[in-house]
């Protein structure tokens, strides 16, 4: 079975950017924060948005100073009078998209224009345009309406944001053969049309097509519409406990959409459950990998491997010599450090990968003695090494789980910055930093007693990879870190900026690398650790382009990467 997912599925701009305020407002601001009606037509993210202590405003009291975010759909301008006059703090969601065909009605309207909106008279939006209309506004939503209305002297055509594409092109012909006067105004959004388009295309190529969104959102309705006109078979479900396994288990390639209001994580969840479906419908080496890959990444212990890997891998650069007892010593502590925090901050993984946050749920007591098992077996490989390196190990551990600790009491300093994950971006940083000095400092530090700049060159590099790694994840993870406050680097820079520097970086350590090796000033196991970002520039790419989807393939190929590089300074040792 192949899965799609279609690359325009789940939130568009003007759906992000409204989620997104609500919650910096419910993290940011002290006291109630409403949305002016639903947010979004969306069930899991009106939960989520009301665990959040964020309220839907349906009626506009006389008096009130709170926060209250106008929704992405907008509002009439008599609304936003009376919600100004009442005292409300005001954030304004309007999709932009939304904002220009208001603006394009409010200015058609003062010159008594007629203003035709193709849409539902009953969808926010249109209640909105319809308010800047006034009295020469009209909403119709079939071409049988269209064609009753009376000829109008001077009349312009919109469409609602969402319409469907196909419909409104039929509207534009029938207004230019029967009322070529009418000024057209295509204000579909882009969004929509992609999408729409996208599953088009999707549902030739696949034998069915699971969409997914809320039962009353017009948008998700329409994709799903598109699939029927293709005579393909449709499922339109709201989460992944809506599958019909059994109809969809004989598919040999599902396509799997979104609509705009539908949140990455509930879209994550729907492509796990099709995934862990047709593994566990297989027999043989197949299930059996993906078994061994879900265990191994859920315990962390593939990633410690990773870490394990990559020490061997700056050890050979660096000479350094036993490199196994190091190796498994960074293989321990990150093993140990990662199960730990993973068990204190599990809130955010229940909407960025609800397969760990269930598996840590039910196995938290053998994940907790496994961490620590871990962390007292790499400080006694350390004492063994000797005193520097057990002392350098026990700071390290000490410092690892200060990370989800409150460091400084409320009574002391009032302010939100009481903990180190707190600080924007921090987590992201420390691991790397971390990993850095684990894998690349640690072992020649404990041999030589000093450093030179070779290895701190070795260090930036190794911290830069992991760096690349880790941010990468938390770009997947942006609207579930989201929801649970905290500010990584994807957040605070946004996804496609954030990509381009993940990208620049790597670039820039293989030319430092290829540099180094050439002038001879590191050795050739510098091969090893050049294979890293090559690798992980790959992965960036082949995510991009859609050919790998967020799930255990991905993952498995991300972690892979230190892997590869301490094999292959493996085989080169072997060939000296």
């Amino acid at each position: 079975m192949k899965l799609l997912i279609a690359k325009a599925a789940g939130f568009c701009m003007g759906v992000r950017r409204a989620v997104d305020m609500a919650f910096d407002a419910a993290n940011k601001h002290k006291g109630p924060v409403f949305t002016y009606g639903p947010l979004v037509h969306n069930p899991q993210v009106l939960r989520v948005l009301r665990e959040k202590g964020i309220s839907v405003l349906e009626s506009i009291p006389e008096h009130s100073a709170d926060t209250v975010l106008i929704r992405a759909h907008g509002v009439p301008p008599e609304t936003r009078a009376r919600l100004k006059a009442a005292g409300f703090r005001i954030l304004d969601a309007t999709c932009p998209r939304v904002a220009r065909v208001q603006a394009i009605i409010k200015r058609h309207s003062r010159k008594e224009y007629a203003c035709i909106i193709i849409g539902d008279k009953d969808h926010p939006e249109v209640v909105g345009l319809l308010g800047y209309a006034g009295k020469y506004g009209l909403a119709v939503n079939t071409l049988k309406d269209l064609e009753k209305l009376k000829p109008f002297e001077k009349a312009i055509v919109v469409a609602q944001t969402t319409q469907n594409t196909h419909f409104f092109e039929q509207v534009t012909a029938w207004v230019q053969k029967n009322r070529r006067h009418y000024k057209v105004y295509n204000t579909i959004c882009d969004s929509t049309e992609k999408r729409q388009s996208e599953v088009q295309r999707l549902a030739q190529t696949v034998d069915a097509v699971v969409v997914v969104g809320g039962h009353n959102s017009g948008n998700t309705k329409r994709l799903a519409e598109i699939v029927r006109q293709n005579q393909k078979p449709v499922y339109h479900v709201e989460s992944e406990a809506d599958l019909d396994l059994e109809a969809l288990a004989d598919a040999e390639a599902i396509g799997i959409t979104a609509g705009a209001s539908t949140p990455n994580w509930v879209t994550r969840k729907v492509y796990r459950s099709l995934e862990s479906m047709f593994y566990h419908k297989r027999r043989g080496w197949r299930r059996r990998l993906f078994q061994f890959q879900r265990l191994m990444l859920l315990t962390s212990i593939y990633v410690s491997l990773g870490a394990g890997c990559l020490t061997y891998a700056c050890s050979h650069v660096q000479d350094v010599d036993p490199i196994l007892p190091y190796a498994l010593i960074a293989m321990l502590y990150v093993l140990s450090m990662h199960l730990l925090n993973n068990l204190l901050e599990r809130k955010a993984a229940h909407y960025n990968d609800p397969d760990r946050a269930f598996f840590h749920d039910a196995y938290t007591p053998l994940l907790t003695v496994l961490a620590l098992m871990s962390g007292a077996a790499g400080l006694s490989i350390a004492y063994i090494m000797g005193h520097a390196p057990f002392v350098i190990l026990v700071v390290m551990s000490i410092l690892g789980l200060s990370y989800n600790v409150t460091l400084i009491p409320p009574r002391l300093f009032n302010s939100r910055y009481r903990r180190i994950r707190d600080i924007p971006g921090s987590k992201t940083i420390l691991i790397a930093l971390a990993w850095g000095v684990v894998t690349s400092l640690y072992p020649y530090l404990s041999i030589s007693g000093g450093l030179n700049p070779q290895t701190l060159l070795i260090f930036i590099l190794a911290a830069l990879l992991v760096f690349v790694r880790t941010a990468f994840f938390d770009i997947l993870d942006m609207q579930g870190d989201r929801i649970v406050g905290k500010e990584t680097i994807a957040i605070f820079l946004g996804e496609k900026r954030s990509m381009r520097l993940l990208k620049t970086i790597l670039v820039a350590v293989i030319i430092v690398l290829a540099v180094c090796m050439a002038i001879g000033w590191i050795n050739l196991f510098g091969i090893a650790l050049a294979f890293c970002p090559v690798f992980l520039l790959t992965i960036l790419y082949v995510y991009e382009k859609g050919h790998l989807l967020p799930g255990i393939r991905l993952e498995f190929f991300v972690e892979t990467n230190f892997l590869l590089a301490g094999i292959i300074a493996g085989l080169g040792n072997l060939l000296k």
